[in-house]
């Protein structure tokens, strides 16, 4: 059916998107070639059935800007080499690249120049992502060149697509043109989040659990979930927030609960879990927290977990964003005012007082995000990568209201 590379600098299968956008491609029929970075053991080259992966040898260590740098030149150098080297080998009908970094955009540069067509998923709004980082403005020098660099590596891809409508109007403002980038959201995998395998646990007289899963960092909001908790401590004797995931502010998180004596009502997994036991955890809670901390970043995204939770029929405790509030409203989420512990902790006691609001959430949600299911963002998915492959480039304008928000 046709021969596709694919290039992240992340990990797979541990990347969702990542997963779901090459498993859409296998499916599909379409041969694939993955080049990415290897996690823990993971085998440097890898082959299952039309998917072929290639690990380059880069380790991934946090330890600042230069680092990052060095990371990002070094992995471009690669994929590029081994790219180019496949593509003359056996050409590729068709090359993606995910950000982060735009740049690595580049790296299909032997494929472009011989005519293969590029797609440049735009996983991250970069400018943003960094001046809220280091905390300075749009303006600040440094983030200007970032977002000049944003705008090359779009103009350098045939198309491109991203993860929201707040994300699509962010690149068109600074000069990307509209009609070159949809929207394909992130939706919860619905073969792997599935209720009818793993049902929902009945609420329980006097408990009521909490969780939240995922990458554990500052910018997730946890602190405001453990300060809520113990706000609750006497209010809801058998409260329990359970965190499932692994980062750089676990540690404190830890050294918070402590502080707060909670240690008793928050649970970490300490580390990932099995995706299985994700899910089951997913289905005994009686609802999910996302305590995403509000900025300019995270005014254009949504956060995967968030869609986890409604495949699953799970009331969900959500800050507020824009693009939250874009996409949903209050009929579908619990919200609270993003870092305010105080609001979280009344948002959690009403839905722990009500367990009948919590079934019509979760119902609200289902309804609303219908449009935004995986299914249906496949569907417009792989509309665009044949669109691209056969030069039928106006697939791309014609799908992109299925990332819209619309209610």
């Amino acid at each position: 059916m046709g021969r596709i590379c694919v290039i992240r600098q992340h990990y797979y299968p541990l990347d969702p998107r990542l997963l779901r956008e090459v498993d859409a491609l296998v499916q599909a029929g379409y041969t694939v070639d993955l080049i990415c970075l290897p996690h823990g053991d993971q085998p440097r080259f890898e082959r299952r059935g039309r998917l072929t992966i290639r690990r380059l040898p880069l380790a991934h260590r946090r330890r600042g800007t230069l680092r990052y740098l060095y990371e990002y030149t070094a992995f471009l150098i690669m994929a590029a080499v081994v790219a180019g080297a496949l593509h003359l080998r056996h050409r590729y009908d068709l090359v993606q690249v995910n950000s982060i970094p735009d740049s690595l955009v580049f790296a299909a540069i032997v494929p472009r120049l011989l005519g293969t067509p590029v797609l440049l998923d735009l996983c991250e709004c970069m400018p943003e992502f960094y001046a809220t980082r280091f905390g300075t403005s749009l303006s600040h020098p440094a983030i200007r060149g970032i977002a000049r660099v944003e705008q090359a590596s779009i103009r350098f891809a045939r198309r491109a697509i991203t993860c929201t409508e707040q994300m699509r109007q962010a690149f068109v403002a600074r000069g990307a043109e509209p009609d070159r980038i949809a929207v394909v959201m992130n939706a919860a995998d619905e073969d792997t989040f599935d209720p009818t395998r793993f049902p929902s646990s009945p609420r329980r007289p006097g408990q009521f659990v909490l969780i939240c899963h995922g990458s554990v960092e500052e910018r997730y909001g946890l602190d405001t979930a453990v300060r809520a908790v113990a706000l609750l401590r006497d209010q809801i004797p058998e409260l329990r927030l359970e965190v499932f995931g692994d980062g750089s502010y676990l540690s404190e998180l830890r050294r918070l609960a402590s502080r707060l004596a909670v240690e008793d009502r928050v649970f970490f997994s300490g580390g990932f879990v099995p995706i299985q036991d994700l899910v089951r955890a997913i289905a005994a809670a009686d609802a999910g927290i996302v305590a995403m901390k509000r900025d300019a970043f995270r005014d254009l995204t949504l956060c995967n977990k968030m869609f986890d939770f409604i495949a699953m029929g799970r009331p969900a405790i959500v800050s507020r964003t824009r693009s939250v509030e874009d996409y949903f409203d209050d009929s579908c989420f619990q919200m609270f005012t993003s870092g305010d512990q105080h609001d979280l902790a009344r948002a959690i006691g009403e839905l722990y007082r009500d367990p009948a609001l919590g079934e019509r959430l979760a119902q609200q949600a289902s309804r609303v995000n219908e449009r935004y299911r995986w299914p249906r963002q496949r569907e417009l998915y792989l509309r665009i990568v044949a669109g691209l492959i056969h030069g039928e480039v106006e697939a791309l304008a014609a799908g992109s209201a299925l990332g819209s928000p619309g209610r």
